[in-house]
């Protein structure tokens, strides 16, 4: 797989909440579901790729996943990614015209 490829499967979705609309508002930041080995440097990469626009920074959490029950039989969601990009001041992402 080459370099281009890996980039444009790191990012998996937006996460569009209201946390994240208050962060694009105030803090220029965008919220993104990735790949669970995804790292910083491949995240930065990536939304410059498919968003054209100049990364600042990247946070990355990992979101633990929820116990949940059904009847008597127990399970659990699994784990995933999530990273806070800051874009640098002047640039913008829209999820509608991307």
């Amino acid at each position: 797989m080459s370099n281009n490829e890996r980039l444009m499967k790191v990012l998996l979705s937006p996460r569009v909440t209201e946390k994240s609309t208050l962060l694009g508002d105030k803090y220029n930041q965008y919220v993104f579901k990735v790949v669970k080995d995804a790292t910083k440097p491949e995240i930065k990469k990536a939304v410059e790729l498919m968003f054209t626009v100049e990364v600042d920074s990247v946070q990355v959490c990992v979101v633990k996943g929820k116990s949940k029950r059904f009847k008597n039989v127990g399970g659990s969601r699994s784990d995933w990614k999530k990273a806070y990009v800051q874009l640098k001041p002047g640039f913008d992402i829209d999820y509608i015209g991307a």
